[in-house]
Order: structure tokens, then C-alpha cells, then sequence
């Protein structure tokens, strides 16, 4: 049984501990709205991209089109971009993200395909290292607490280009995580090269209700294969956008479970330590009665 001093110390430390998930939850609380704003901001720019791609592939011939959009014309390797958080304490968000991609890769595995990965996040190589280690081929960093910038995502698009400009891969699939609320984030696997087009996209109507007629210069096939690069980054970008506002979202919820952990612990261990204390009391009592009665 742990001494008074044991247990005191013990409740001191839990309190220390629980200031410090507070100070990290009202954090998270403060950086989630800016990340979630920005997400959100993203997501318009991106269907839209996708609706003029798809509305560009409807007009154009498929005859001499881009490899970016009908491909390599085989699947054999496949590239897996696994983005993930650059810190932990954020529950199962970083391993939600990795164990979809895990899935995926040991499903391409066992159909006999190649198998790369290129981890974006400290986080993603190290929930993934033990199983597939030997396919990660690069690891890179979102450097560190610096904001998420455009610059960035256009940084591992233009990698992710000449990769496959030189053959390195086939099929190039994006992970990230799409946030929908503080508690609910959505592991999400987007397939980027080739660039796999929403049905239906080129038909949505603008907002008035009509369809708008576009005339594009200086020719559509110029301007698909120019978005189709831009397109990359675009997707890139929404993904790290998504994964901050998920990220911050998860850590939010996980101090706040941790916080009230904390507080349940702190409560039994001073329960604990009072009937301690008074077991102690009892019994020194009950010496003295005894000596006294000895007398």
C-alpha cells in the first residue's frame, strides 16, 4: 500500500499533468478555427477545379491527351503520399491516416503491384515504418510550427511530377485526413495521377441554375494540360489544409478526454489518501488508548 507522501506526490503530479493538457486543449481550441476557416475556404476552389477539368476532358479529344489525366496505360507501381502530423498527442488522428494507407499497400502487395511511399509528417513514417519500411522511399517535413503555405504543396506536386515524368510510378494516391467536425475526421484516399475526375462534375449548373458557356484561349487542350499540373499542388494543398484543421480538431478532443481523466484520477487519489490518512490517525489513536490503559 503507497505511503501519505507517495500518494501526495502522486495527486501533485496529476495536476501538473492536467494543466498541461488544459493549456493544450484551449491551444488546439484557438488554432482550430483558423485551420477550419482555411479548410473550408479551400474546398470551393478545389471542386471547381475539378468541374472545369472535367468540363475541358468532355471537349476535348482523347486522342495525344496527357498522361497526367488517361495515364500510363498500366498500374504496376504505385506511389502513396501518406500525410500525416508532425506531433502526436492528437488520438488516433496520425494513425487512422496510416492504418488506411497501410491497407491499401498490403492489398497492392498481395495483387503483386510495387509499392512506394513518400511520407509527408514526421508522424506517417513513424506509424509506418515497422510494417513497411523497406517501401518508404522519401520523407518529408512540413516544417515544423511554420504555417502551411501554397509553396509547400507546390514543392511535393512538383516532386511528385518528376517522379513521374521519369517513369518512377504509375498510379500516385494522396491520404490525408477531411475534417467534418471537432470529433469526426475522415481518413481520405484521393487518387492524384491520373487525375481521377468527379462523374457528373462537367454537367453541375453555376449558382444562378444555368449552365455557363466558356470560351477558353488560347486552346483547350493548352489549358487542361496546364491545369492538370496545377491541379497536383491544388489537391496537395486542400489535403494539408484538411489534415491541419483534422489534426487540431483531434488534439482538441483528446485533451479534453485527458483533462477530464486527470480530474477523475485526481478525485480517487484523494479519496485514497484521506482514508489513508484517517486509517493512520485511527491507529495511533487506538496506540495511545492502549499505552494509556496499560498505565
Amino acid at each position: 500500500m503507497p505511503s501519505l507522501k507517495d500518494l501526495k506526490n502522486r495527486i501533485a503530479s496529476v495536476k501538473a499533468t492536467r494543466k498541461i493538457t488544459k493549456a493544450m486543449q484551449m491551444v488546439a481550441a484557438a488554432k482550430l478555427r483558423r485551420a477550419q476557416e482555411a479548410a473550408t475556404a479551400a474546398r470551393p476552389y478545389a471542386e471547381r477545379m475539378d468541374a472545369v477539368l472535367a468540363a475541358l476532358n468532355k471537349n476535348t479529344s482523347r486522342e495525344g491527351a496527357s498522361p497526367l489525366l488517361v495515364g500510363t496505360g498500366k498500374d504496376d507501381v504505385h506511389l502513396l503520399v501518406v500525410m500525416t502530423a508532425e506531433r502526436g498527442l492528437c488520438g488516433g488522428f496520425n494513425s487512422n491516416i496510416a492504418k488506411l494507407a497501410r491497407a491499401d499497400a498490403q492489398r497492392l502487395i498481395a495483387q503483386g503491384k510495387t509499392v512506394k511511399i513518400i511520407t509527408v509528417g514526421r508522424k506517417g513514417a513513424d506509424n509506418l515504418r515497422r510494417d513497411l519500411g523497406r517501401n518508404i522511399t522519401e520523407r518529408l517535413g512540413l516544417g515544423g510550427g511554420r504555417g502551411i503555405s501554397f509553396s509547400t504543396a507546390e514543392d511535393i506536386g512538383n516532386k511528385l511530377l518528376a517522379m513521374f515524368e521519369a517513369g518512377e510510378f504509375d498510379v500516385a494516391t494522396l491520404y490525408f485526413s477531411e475534417f467534418q467536425s471537432v470529433i469526426s475526421q475522415k481518413p481520405t484516399a484521393l487518387q492524384l495521377i491520373p487525375t481521377k475526375l468527379p462523374e457528373g462534375a462537367e454537367d453541375a449548373p453555376e449558382a444562378g441554375g444555368a449552365q455557363a458557356v466558356v470560351e477558353y484561349e488560347p486552346d483547350e487542350e493548352s489549358i487542361l494540360g496546364y491545369l492538370l499540373t496545377r491541379n497536383i499542388s491544388t489537391q496537395i494543398f486542400r489535403g494539408l489544409l484538411e489534415n491541419a484543421a483534422s489534426e487540431q480538431g483531434a488534439r482538441m478532443s483528446a485533451m479534453d478526454n485527458a483533462t477530464r481523466n486527470a480530474g477523475d484520477m485526481i478525485n480517487k487519489l484523494t479519496i485514497q489518501y484521506n482514508r489513508q490518512r484517517q486509517a493512520n490517525i485511527t491507529k495511533e489513536l487506538i496506540e495511545i488508548i492502549s499505552g494509556a490503559e496499560a498505565l
